[in-house]
């Protein structure tokens, strides 16, 4: 197959992409559309004869979706609750980033892969994040990157609705304070011609980070737009789950292309320490919400969904399940959020260049 036909490559990544998150969904696996196409087109990639394409500004469009849902939930109550909560915010967010840095170190020692490639692949929280940063450094391995993320992901998902649905977690309703995650998905404006101007405010904000080269920067624009845009009392329509849905399969083919297993080496040991690394890491957040149970004498499936490594949105709805505190779980996880995207990749490189210097000298 000529590799120069790209629009048939594309298609056909495409069609795989479609069928691997339609599998998924029939299975009721745990965010089939990202999964899904992303297990199809490693399969396909590996096996097929066709070699697959998926352009960058497909996944960028599925970034700046993304990037609009996360700015829509930066409500005004949700920067109350980061000011005022914003010292213990700081105190957790960093001992849980320093105790993930710290099994990055044990994992690249059991393992023999370098040290920058596990601990950026250990970065919780951070998955699309992370995966790209990864592709910006040179020296990371991307396809151990994305199987540290990935299993870490995965064991999110799996083990944290079992955890906080046990008997450890179970208490009588907390006080919910400010429920301003269903209060920021109220919307009683015109739909279209607010969906227009923030899809316009969206695309300006991706180019102009872009433009002063932030990291991801069609994630972050969007973000900071419409949260920008919130907190002055501008609104925008939540997204559907249709939409979200189209957002993970625009992200999730191209991150399927970046898993090459062929160049893991190692292969058992990896996905083995991976997924111990993850286990670890929830028993850590689970450690550091003890903490903050004593710190805020809160319920303890409160102060756990603030602290677990996993996504805002996943960790609002079993907050919501368990009648958490809505408010503070949103807003640790907001900050924890930004706090990633924002200070972790300019440590990270920061980190890795006093690396290479220290290196260069003992040569």
């Amino acid at each position: 197959m000529n590799k120069d036909n790209k629009m048939l490559r594309f298609s056909v990544t495409l069609a795989v992409a479609f069928i691997g998150g339609l599998l998924f969904t029939v299975l009721h696996t745990p965010i089939p559309w990202l999964l899904g196409p992303m297990t199809a087109v490693l399969i396909g990639a590996r096996f097929g004869k066709i070699a697959f394409f998926w352009p960058s500004y497909i996944r960028d469009t599925g970034l700046i979706i993304v990037g609009y849902s996360i700015g829509l939930s930066f409500t005004k109550d949700a920067l109350l609750q980061i000011v005022a909560k914003l010292p213990s915010m700081l105190l957790m967010t960093v001992l849980l980033v320093t105790f993930c840095a710290g099994i990055a170190f044990v994992v690249s020692k059991l393992s023999g892969v370098d040290y920058p490639t596990v601990l950026t692949g250990s970065i919780p929280g951070g998955l699309s994040q992370m995966i790209i940063f990864a592709e910006e450094v040179k020296g990371i391995d991307i396809t151990t990157v994305t199987f540290l993320q990935v299993a870490r992901l995965l064991m999110i998902i799996f083990f944290v609705p079992f955890l906080i649905l046990g008997s450890y977690f179970k208490h009588s309703p907390a006080h919910t304070g400010v429920d301003f995650v269903e209060k920021g998905m109220t919307f009683t404006g015109p739909i279209f011609p607010t969906v227009i101007m923030f899809a316009v405010l969206c695309i300006v904000c991706a180019f102009l980070a872009k433009r002063l080269k932030f990291p991801t920067p069609f994630l972050l624009g969007p973000i900071l737009g419409t949260a920008i845009a919130t907190i002055s009392g501008f609104h925008g329509p939540s997204l559907s789950p249709a939409v979200l849905d189209v957002s993970q399969f625009l992200i999730g083919g191209y991150i399927g292309l970046l898993l090459k297993p062929e160049k893991l080496q190692h292969k058992a040991k990896i996905i083995s320490l991976a997924l111990v690394s993850g286990m670890i890491m929830i028993l850590g957040s689970i450690g550091l919400s003890m903490l903050l149970v004593s710190f805020y004498h809160i319920a303890p499936s409160t102060s756990f969904l603030s602290l677990a490594p996993g996504g805002m949105d996943q960790m609002g709805i079993l907050a919501h399940e368990v009648h958490a505190d809505l408010s503070m779980v949103t807003g640790y996880q907001l900050f924890r959020l930004f706090f990633i995207y924002f200070a972790v990749p300019p440590l990270l490189r920061l980190f890795f260049k006093i690396g290479d210097r220290g290196k260069t000298k003992s040569v």
